[in-house]
């Protein structure tokens, strides 16, 4: 199975794109590919990402990750206690017979 991500853009680009354009050589090509995966990526809104561009989502993402680093205030206490240390004295070994 292949994965889904891929292929939602291999979809995208092929409807978007490929079936849209007729390339005249592989500079052409390679253009018209560059041309819209910039557009992809930091234009045109995207569903999965709340409807931002992936470059405006990128950069939302940066700013949450550069403040968890910076604050400590999100840090919680564990779920469970930790464990009490025991006083754990062997018992002794008894032969038997």
């Amino acid at each position: 199975m292949q994965n889904g991500t891929c292929e939602a853009l291999n979809s995208k680009m092929r409807d978007e794109l490929l079936n849209e354009t007729l390339f005249f050589g592989l500079d052409h090509a390679r253009s018209a590919v560059e041309r819209w995966v910039t557009a992809y990526n930091a234009t045109r809104p995207h569903s999965a990402l709340g409807n931002l561009a992936a470059a405006a989502y990128a950069v939302k993402l940066t700013a949450i990750g550069d403040r968890l680093l910076v604050t400590e205030t999100l840090r919680r206490s564990p779920i469970a206690p930790s464990a009490q240390s025991r006083r754990f004295q062997p018992s002794a070994l008894v032969s038997r017979g």
